[in-house]
């Protein structure tokens, strides 16, 4: 079953290192799909944003354990990817004019 490419990318992670990433590296850091590969992210960033990727780096980030009270369950299991545009290339996250 082919996968609709707008729906890889879920939404953008707005941290400090994400950041520095976006100013320095143009790096630009995303929740994914979990069954996304390195591929269909670069389709879906040149897609969604109508920018050229260079390069994709993922990885899968461990759900944390949590408790309230005496019982204990673990969050799900989500997927990073950091996307390095090209020379030139950046995408506007807050849609300032």
């Amino acid at each position: 079953m082919k996968k609709d490419l707008r729906t890889i990318i879920r939404r953008p992670l707005i941290t400090e290192r994400a950041s520095l990433l976006q100013e320095e590296h143009n790096k630009y850091v995303f929740e994914v799909r979990g069954d996304a590969n390195k591929i269909q992210i670069k389709q879906a960033a040149e897609l969604v944003f109508d920018v050229r990727v260079a390069k994709v780096n993922t990885t899968t980030v461990s759900g944390k354990i949590k408790r309230l009270g005496r019982f204990q369950g673990r969050r799900s299991n989500w997927k990073k990817a950091i996307v390095t545009l090209a020379d030139g290339e950046s995408i506007d996250l807050f849609g300032e004019a």
